[in-house]
């Protein structure tokens, strides 16, 4: 009790964000396009039959994705001065369907992708992942037990669809990618994917999704790579189209205007941005000169990516800043990139030590909580906590905590906004099938849904807040849990990506972490003392930092890539799971007195992308510190192959 008021009750308890994790990730799977979502993985409640799965004007119940033309040239609704349409159709089966319709948009799948995989990548990387959290079998997902971590074959759900929606080659724009497809007018709530009776188009290829795709393939590729070799090949290729597509096409934007015929404009007439995002995404899946070159000539686009109004599917340079500062890379100017992931983190921790209730957030430069203002507090969430992998720097990872409490009911309507959480929260979020406030016999949204937030632009209002606050409203208070507020209560797949990240760290973060961070009582030097082509030659050094001595089993990484541990390895067990690598002490060597240490060794094999050396390492499932290394005699190449200090533990 406060001031004479007294809050909801809640729980308090080590392992708050462990189910929350899954829950947000598992919404993807009732997004999905294309596919039955089955009574025995999701139960009856949330089961329902495929959507768009007819042929195209096939069917008088439901107008597929199978075939879809493009915007008939004499369509009234087209946006341009000189109509666009072209002769062929897609098949854009799959995908995710973006928010509360029926639309699906490569800019919002873009970074929603992203994020997902940026989910699973810091598992691999963090000093704080717990590295098992995400792996097969974690998720509710018909792919569950194929040997392929469930967030990946989530994601992969929506790269496939978004490399179908690629112009063909032989065609005007190839290797362009269509912005958006959605139906020819707005349908009406509720309405279950199968039963859409609208016609589908494709929209216009744009620069930004064409970006969008080499960005998250390139990223998909190597995550890809140690579990499907060819669609990891199959996806960098795509990545390098959709790339020299856009610098042939630099400015091919999305008009405002193709928004009023059934979806969204997703307008975006700056793509600055996505450029730098899909050559960061490139180098560190390829290590080539060409996209370093391209970053350098561009680095002030690291400097201007990060800041308190955060980031979104428009503005995507902080994917990255926080991938070219967190991801074992060898990019010359990196050390300038995480100091700009630090600057910007310091700058939304301030706004967050200002706000009153202590949020990550403090809307536009007028203060105005805009349209999906929540995902803005989650993605400056999720900046906070890729400053804290970076650096170890509390006042970020305190300043993520605060935010957490925002967004799960310390906020000025005392509301829960993620369905499931606390004792009040939303539950009627904007959506044609998760539509219970309208039709008792469908369900609301799942536990872990996001609801967008708070909204004070009233210029991009629906009529059910604007009915209720006619004069205008606090910022905070400008939300309703009403299903017909598409503008304060819709759910969409790019802001649950972004609860899912914050779920994922927070999930990792124990009570003890949190209170206070235990100093590793390990060290690594990993060292390259050779390369060839197809090989290389490393040790590594175990020390012992401790004041005890230390007995260990196993010494654990895991590789960006493809890389592998050849059977050419010594003075340990070596043992290798896609891109996980163990070591196991062998009997002579399983205990390193204080201030010294043990070496074990191997030849690995580079594999087919970019071979950055591993940043982190866990002993028995702690992390260990990891210094720099000199390179000793290496050959061609070595400089790119030393262990950057990573400053985490």
């Amino acid at each position: 009790m406060a001031d004479g008021e007294t809050s909801h009750p809640f729980e308090i308890g080590t392992d708050a964000y462990d189910q929350l994790r899954l829950d947000a990730l598992n919404y993807f799977y009732l997004a999905r396009s294309g596919i039955e979502i089955d009574a025995a993985i999701v139960g009856d409640e949330f089961a329902r039959a495929a959507g768009h799965v007819s042929e195209a004007g096939g069917s008088a119940t439901n107008q597929g994705d199978v075939a879809v033309p493009c915007q008939p040239a004499d369509d009234p609704a087209q946006p341009y001065e000189t109509p666009w349409t072209c002769d062929y159709t897609l098949d854009v089966t799959g995908g995710w369907y973006d928010a509360g319709d029926h639309g699906k948009y490569v800019v919002n799948g873009g970074i929603a992708t992203a994020q997902l995989l940026q989910t699973y990548e810091r598992t691999k990387s963090a000093s704080s992942a717990d590295r098992g959290a995400l792996a097969d079998g974690t998720l509710d997902v018909p792919e569950v037990d194929n040997g392929v971590p469930d967030v990946l074959d989530e994601a992969r759900w929506e790269l496939e669809f978004m490399q179908s929606m690629m112009v063909p080659d032989g065609e005007p724009l190839a290797g362009m990618v269509h912005h958006k497809i959605h139906d020819y007018g707005w349908t009406g709530l509720p309405l279950a994917p199968a039963d859409d009776p609208k016609v589908r188009y494709l929209h216009r290829p744009s620069t930004a999704a064409t970006l969008n795709l080499a960005a998250s393939a390139a990223q998909g590729a190597r995550l890809f790579a140690p579990y499907d070799a060819d669609y990891a090949a199959e996806l960098l290729v795509d990545a390098r189209t959709a790339w020299d597509a856009a610098l042939a096409t630099p400015d091919l934007y999305a008009p405002a205007a193709d928004g009023n015929d059934g979806g969204g404009p997703y307008n975006d007439d700056d793509v600055s941005d996505e450029f730098y995002w899909a050559a960061a995404e490139l180098y560190i899946t390829t290590g080539e000169d060409g996209f370093s070159d391209y970053l350098d000539a561009h680095a002030d686009e690291a400097t201007e990516a990060i800041g308190p109004a955060g980031f979104s599917w428009d503005s995507t340079g902080a994917l990255a800043v926080m991938d070219l500062a967190n991801v074992p890379n060898d990019y010359p100017g990196r050390a300038d990139v995480r100091q700009a992931l630090l600057d910007g983190a310091d700058e939304i921790a301030a706004v967050q030590q200002a706000q009153s209730f202590g949020m990550a957030y403090a809307g536009a430069d007028d203060g105005t909580f805009v349209w999906g203002s929540n995902s803005q507090v989650l993605n400056n969430m999720v900046v906070l906590g890729a400053a804290y992998d970076a650096s170890g720097d509390r006042s970020h990872l305190d300043a993520l905590l605060e935010s957490a409490d925002y967004l799960f009911g310390r906020n000025a309507l005392n509301l829960s906004y993620v369905t499931g959480y606390g004792d009040v929260y939303s539950e009627n979020q904007h959506s044609r099938w998760f539509a219970a406030q309208v039709n008792a016999e469908l369900p609301h949204p799942p536990p872990g849904s996001v609801a967008g937030g708070p909204n004070s632009d009233r210029g991009t209002w629906d009529p059910v807040i604007s009915s209720l606050y006619p004069d205008g409203c606090k910022p905070q208070f400008c939300y309703v849990d009403d299903i017909g507020s598409w503008s304060t209560n819709e759910i969409t797949v790019n802001w649950n990506s972004a609860l899912s990240w914050v779920a994922s760290f927070l999930a990792d973060q124990s009570v003890v972490q949190a209170a206070a961070p235990q100093a590793p009582v390990c060290e690594v030097e990993h060292i390259r003392h050779g390369t060839w082509p197809g090989g290389f030659n490393t040790q590594i050094w175990l020390r012992n930092v401790s004041d005890h001595t230390l007995a260990w089993d196993d010494l654990t990484w895991s590789w960006t890539a493809d890389q592998t541990v050849t059977r050419q390895a010594w003075s340990a067990d070596w043992s290798q799971q896609a891109a996980d690598v163990t070591a196991s002490s062998l009997s002579w060597n399983d205990e390193i007195r204080s201030g010294k240490r043990v070496t074990v060794g191997f030849v690995g094999n580079p594999g087919a992308f970019a071979d950055a050396a591993p940043e982190q390492f866990w002993l028995d499932g702690a992390p260990c510190d990891t210094v720099e290394s000199a390179q000793k005699g290496a050959g061609k190449g070595a400089g790119k192959d030393k262990a950057k200090s990573s400053g985490k533990g």
